[in-house]
């Protein structure tokens, strides 16, 4: 199970990150890169049954609004924890840092985290970990809230594209050992953006 989860966060790395500003030729390249990866058995988490018929993921329409530049707070001297997932498997995680952004005039807050192993692997050393809920979660999107990858951000400020938000491989097949989005991370407003659930 340890393996199968390192290599899904080490094929999802390799799709790419948000960018800097908005390009909605970006996110493009990251819906047909996933769709790409889902519709490989070689790559795709989907069973065997749903991997017959995929012809492609059910994306939110691409959204500047859901592109937001947060200000970053390093969090320092956190203590490593165990983070919760879909099986008893408890990887350590530390949070990293804080966004503080706004949607539509409201201010939000989320936290980042760093898993610990996967810090150690000199290829992944600036990968960063945003799992969030919000109130589409359980109704257009997977119950079970959605991640975003981001790296390592150089000075005080940190781009999150929601367009490029995707749901845990769990959403597709329970084989697979998914972290659990924190309570914390639980946003209280609907990010109509990225991958909507796979089934209905």
């Amino acid at each position: 199970m340890k393996t199968v989860f390192t290599l899904v966060f080490i094929a999802l790395f390799n799709l790419g990150f948000g960018q800097e500003k908005f390009d909605t030729a970006v996110v493009e390249k990251f819906q047909k890169d996933l769709n790409t990866e889902y519709a490989d058995a070689k790559t795709s988490p989907l069973t065997a049954e749903d991997l017959k018929v995929f012809k492609t993921l059910d994306f939110y329409p691409i959204s500047e609004k859901y592109f937001v530049t947060a200000k970053f707070i390093r969090t320092e001297n956190e203590k490593p924890f165990e983070m919760k997932t879909s099986t008893s498997r408890r990887p350590l995680y530390v949070k990293y840092g804080e966004a503080h952004f706004t949607i539509d005039g409201k201010p939000f807050q989320l936290n980042i985290y760093q898993n610990i192993e996967l810090s150690q692997n000199s290829a992944y050393k600036d990968y960063l970990f945003l799992p969030f809920f919000d109130l589409t979660c359980g109704k257009e999107s997977y119950i079970g809230g959605k991640y975003i990858d981001l790296k390592i951000p150089q000075g005080d400020t940190i781009a999150i594209d929601f367009n490029m938000s995707y749901n845990p491989y769990c959403a597709y097949n329970h084989k697979y050992s998914c972290p659990k989005v924190p309570l914390e991370n639980n946003l209280n407003i609907e990010i109509k953006a990225g991958v909507k659930k796979f089934h209905d």
